[in-house]
């Protein structure tokens, strides 16, 4: 089964453009480095609880937006050895240094999967495809691989 890092943080209104040129550079560079999968959230829905949520775990503030992403691949072995090669990349030497979000309040980890849904036959795959293939073009009973952009925050060039 696959291997899942998961990535929590607050970006400042005023930087999600910033945030969202970093990500993508980063997602094509995980991407390209055998990756299955990038993803990256803005928060829609995410409730600030009485004592526990998204935007209290990151300490967000009034002018900051929650970010949920994670990023999937083959394995935990795979993980590591294209965890070392991004992180060796010259693309993103230094993006650390100068970010437009507070890293100190990012909240990240690696996760082992013990269960992964997905459609079966006739459903239409919208998104991420899971376990690292997308679906058939061929395939009869499903749609093309979509991807689509929700109230303007694609993160497709």
């Amino acid at each position: 089964m696959s291997y899942v890092d998961g990535f929590v943080l607050a970006v400042p209104k005023a930087n999600l453009e910033t945030y969202k040129d970093m990500a993508r550079l980063a997602g094509s560079v995980w991407m390209e480095h055998g990756a299955l999968a990038y993803a990256e959230c803005i928060g829609d829905d995410v409730p600030y609880g009485d004592l526990t949520s998204f935007p209290r775990a990151v300490q967000a503030k009034d002018d900051e937006v929650v970010v949920f992403s994670w990023i999937t691949y083959p394995s935990r072995k795979d993980r590591d050895a294209i965890l070392k090669k991004v992180m060796a990349d010259p693309r993103l030497k230094g993006s650390m240094d100068n970010a437009p979000f507070d890293g100190k309040r990012m909240i990240y980890g690696g996760f082992e999967p013990f269960m992964q849904l997905q459609p079966s036959s006739g459903w239409e795959t919208v998104g991420l495809a899971s376990a690292g293939s997308a679906p058939s073009p061929s395939s009869h009973s499903r749609k093309p691989y979509v991807s689509r952009s929700i109230s303007g925050s694609s993160l497709s060039p």
